[in-house]
């Protein structure tokens, strides 16, 4: 099982005519999504409102599969974020934060232990940067770093970010006890402002992490460990929006290597291996951006579609 911790939310997406749809988000929420979706056992934790919105964030999570027995739910409305949407569909993202759901995990509403079942934890987005919550899920990793999988994705989001000293060494520290590290090429910029994106790369093997994954948009994704350098491209797709798309990237990666046998803490990957990680999770991000909203795709999509393609095995 796969442990995906962090914040479920309400996107509120404005139309181009005026009107704004909500839709089910929040990075960690989504990635718990597209792994269920993709066949892995998954289980969310985090916190979850009593409301409307985190009864239906709730039922999504077990309609896709997730399961809930790890989150926690109180009275706290539903945290929202507003997504402004660009002429190429690119998000950028305003957030009401202030007394809501997600913020609020405590080390209280954290179990005393996993069981052997879970082979890895999934951190990242605000669960890193909102108190309580970031420091609940800081010492979770600290906890549990040493007898599973961690894997960490920033997707920083500025704006939110209150004390840049203690939110970077915040991020060093659960960095530093990650396993695996996936960043777009917008969170390595921020990250190391004075270093290309190969040079960022480079200082997080260098550091220790054993596998880093930087995810470039439609140009593909690039993945690095202490010895060697896999470039793929992305496929070609009509893009709707790119909501959520980063998130399917992480889960696809996780799902890949969880179903190869290979989510473990040595992380020993080849080449060829590596290759047909990213290219698997470059597709599942591909389909995810052809459909408005995080809608990823499941399994059975994915299986489908694959017969098509030649030269890579995916299963």
């Amino acid at each position: 099982m796969i442990v995906v911790c962090g914040e479920a939310l309400i996107d509120i997406v404005p139309g181009a005519d005026g009107t704004s749809r909500l839709a089910p988000g929040g990075g960690p929420f989504n990635t718990a999504r597209a792994l269920a979706r993709l066949g892995v056992p998954t289980s969310f934790l985090g916190r979850l409102s009593e409301d409307a919105f985190g009864g239906q964030l709730a039922d999504l999570l077990v309609a896709d599969g997730a399961d809930l027995a790890l989150a926690s739910v109180g009275p706290e409305p539903t945290t929202l974020a507003v997504a402004d949407l660009d002429s190429d569909g690119l998000a950028a993202y305003r957030f009401v934060i202030d007394g809501t759901s997600a913020p609020n995990l405590t080390h209280e509403m954290l179990p005393t232990s996993l069981g052997p079942e879970v082979s890895a934890l999934h951190v990242g987005t605000l669960g890193l940067a909102l108190e309580p919550m970031a420091s609940t899920l800081a010492a979770l990793v600290e906890r549990e770093s040493g007898q599973r999988v961690v894997m960490v994705d920033p997707n920083i989001r500025p704006a939110l970010v209150i004390d840049a000293r203690e939110y970077r060494e915040r991020l060093d520290s659960v960095i530093a006890q990650s396993t695996i590290v996936k960043a777009s090429d917008a969170d390595l910029a921020w990250l190391f402002p004075d270093l290309s994106l190969g040079a960022a790369t480079d200082r997080l093997v260098g550091s220790g992490v054993p596998l880093v994954i930087a995810t470039l948009g439609a140009q593909g994704a690039f993945g690095a460990t202490g010895r060697m350098r896999v470039r793929v491209p992305a496929p070609t797709v009509d893009v709707v929006d790119t909501i959520g798309a980063g998130d399917a990237f992480g889960a696809a990666i996780l799902a890949w290597l969880h179903d190869h046998g290979a989510l473990t803490r040595d992380l020993s990957l080849d080449e060829d291996v590596l290759r047909a990680a990213l290219d698997f999770a470059c597709l599942v991000a591909s389909l995810t951006c052809t459909r408005a909203g995080a809608e990823p795709p499941w399994r059975a999509e994915l299986d489908e579609r694959q017969t098509g393609r030649q030269g890579t095995s995916y299963k």
